[in-house]
């Protein structure tokens, strides 16, 4: 830049008999980044100082709570609370509850009261942590609701997953949860996963990276609302067939095909500042013996994670609860060993008492040392000081609304899940529809005492008010299974919108009771759409028509409403390969040819 020269600075110049005020200097961010670091070591030692070995060890623990309300002379109250104040456990996980088989979310004050009332009990703040892969709403309910991680992906934009890691990070923060398990790092290069599948971001592994990546920056943004992140599931979950809340599932990879396919998320993840690293109930014979789970294993957490990836922050185990884990090893003994291979955090651990006894016992004959002990401690303690425990453990239940489930936020998860839709064929030009009026709509959910359909029903009859929609159970009787069959041959056309989940012991991702025969059935050209797993169109690879939606969430209801319609434009492109059918990258793009 050219400054004036004397004469013309003088010419321009007013005199002022105001007082001069000299500009503060700032401080530079790497002078505040180290006092910060300074005062959350000092914070950990302090804390550090004041435990017992039975303390210590229970700092390691993370036990579930629903948030829910408790009755406080309810025998689960009395639990929870014997844990926190008498055990002193290090962390709570807020988990769903079922009630039949529907899940049951909290609600955000409900939650946040509860949570203060454990942080009260608690002699040091606890870590508060929860899964939310689709945002707070994947636990809360009136929180932002973003589609799954793949729907991410097939939108193109990486910068969609750091907006979900702003949003998300605020809306945790403000209910009281300061560690999120998330982003999945896991690249689903098997079709027949039965549990990552959606969860994932895709299939190529430069692309996962990416969006692992964004979502960190996104969540560390901003400093009033630091949370901690996850990357998870290492050494990689994406190429198994089963699941893992069910048996321990091996994973046939070598070396080099970890360097290639599974690793780069996690290497992506650790340059990003990524805090956790959650480990995979896999065995991974190419590395460590069969038999043994990879959170269990030193060469793969220590050797792989420690010195190769070179990862410094906090190892957590996935749930040990789970049957990987708990159908192979004892409470005591998964603690124990998982301690031994470098973890850090033993979550949710069925008898969280027995998992305690056991280190201890572990550490006084000499298995376990101290010290070993301490180092885990002090990678917790410093995560509490880091998000600022030691200075406000408490949520401010007044300003939740303020913060959460905005209208902004709400815009931004609708715009991800519109750009997501992929329509992979569309024989005859069946979308946008020719006439909505016309056709049937058959919403194929997997349990229709629930939610499912009910965004798709209420976005299409705004439009087309005397639409015919049947929003339709899993168990279909003869007769209405008939009676849909003879519907159709008089419609113009016919959509079959499928709920396609991720959920854990199922063991599959299909369509399930009498829909493969109502679909086989219908004797004229179908527009089928998945809502959630996109490998559907294996099971029925004859449609007229295919659209993807990669999530069963609301907002991706709507948005394929609006597809179908022609509301908006589609572009989203598949960001898996759906074997024999479609390859990776594919999607027809179609510009918006109506006005909502």
């Amino acid at each position: 830049m050219l400054l004036p020269g004397p004469a013309l600075a003088v010419r321009h110049r007013r005199v002022s008999k105001a007082p001069v005020r000299r500009a503060k200097p700032k401080i530079k961010k790497a002078a505040r980044v180290e006092a910060s670091a300074a005062r959350e070591e000092k914070t950990a030692a302090r804390w550090a100082r004041s435990l017992s070995l039975h303390d210590a060890v229970a700092q390691l623990v993370v036990v579930p709570f629903s948030g829910q309300p408790l009755a406080p002379r309810s025998k689960a109250y009395k639990d929870l609370f014997n844990l926190v104040r008498r055990t002193r456990v290090g962390g709570v996980i807020l988990v769903n509850v079922f009630e039949g088989h529907l899940i049951q979310h909290a609600d955000p004050l409900q939650a946040a009261a509860l949570i203060n009332k454990l942080q009260g009990a608690a002699r040091i703040p606890l870590l508060f942590s929860a899964d939310l892969e689709r945002g707070a709403s994947m636990r809360l309910n009136d929180t932002t609701v973003f589609p799954h991680a793949m729907a991410f992906a097939a939108g193109g934009d990486a910068g969609s997953a750091r907006a979900e890691g702003v949003i998300t990070a605020r809306e945790a923060r403000a209910i009281g949860i300061q560690w999120i398990f998330y982003p999945v790092a896991d690249v689903n290069s098997n079709p027949d996963n039965p549990i990552i599948n959606i969860r994932s971001f895709g299939e190529n592994a430069a692309d996962v990276s990416r969006y692992v990546a964004a979502f960190i920056e996104g969540a560390h943004s901003d400093p009033r609302y630091r949370v901690l992140t996850t990357a998870k599931h290492f050494p990689g979950h994406g190429d198994a067939a089963t699941d893992t809340h069910v048996n321990l599932v091996t994973i046939p990879a070598t070396r080099q095909h970890l360097d290639e396919v599974e690793l780069p998320p996690f290497r992506a993840a650790i340059q990003a500042g990524v805090d956790a690293v959650m480990s995979a109930h896999v065995a991974l014979p190419a590395i460590e013996d069969a038999a043994t789970p990879a959170t269990l294993s030193p060469a793969i957490l220590t050797g792989l994670l420690r010195h190769d990836l070179g990862f410094r922050g906090i190892i957590v185990t996935d749930a040990l609860e789970m049957g990987g884990i708990a159908k192979g090893f004892t409470v005591g003994d998964a603690a124990v060993r998982a301690l031994e291979a470098g973890v850090d955090v033993l979550l949710m651990p069925s008898d969280p008492l027995a998992a305690i006894d056991a280190v201890m016992t572990a550490v006084k004959s000499g298995r376990l040392t101290r010290q070993r002990i301490n180092e885990s401690v002090h990678r917790i303690l410093l995560a509490k000081a880091r998000v600022g425990m030691d200075r406000g453990k408490l949520v401010n239940q007044k300003s939740i609304s303020k913060l959460v489930n905005l209208p902004e936020a709400n815009a931004v998860a609708q715009g991800i899940a519109d750009r997501s839709i992929t329509l992979v064929r569309n024989d005859g030009a069946l979308v946008p529809l020719r006439d909505p009026a016309k056709t049937l709509f058959l919403l194929l959910t997997e349990n229709s005492k629930g939610d499912e359909g009910q965004a798709f029903a209420q976005e299409l009859k705004k439009r087309v008010p005397n639409a015919n929609v049947r929003i339709l159970d899993p168990a279909l009787s003869p007769a209405d299974l008939d009676a849909l069959v003879q519907q159709s041959q008089t419609a113009e056309s016919v959509v079959a919108a499928a709920f396609v989940s991720v959920a854990a012991y199922a063991g599959n991702v299909a369509l399930r009771g009498a829909y493969p025969e109502l679909l086989r059935r219908i004797g004229k050209p179908i527009i089928l759409a998945a809502l959630g797993s996109p490998y559907l169109l294996r099971a029925f690879p004859d449609v007229a028509a295919y659209l993807t939606a990669y999530s069963t969430v609301p907002p991706s209801e709507i948005a394929l409403v609006r597809a179908l319609l022609g509301e908006t434009s589609i572009s989203g492109k598949l960001p898996v390969s759906i074997p024999g059918l479609a390859p990776y990258g594919a999607g027809i793009s179609l510009p918006a040819v109506s006005k909502p």
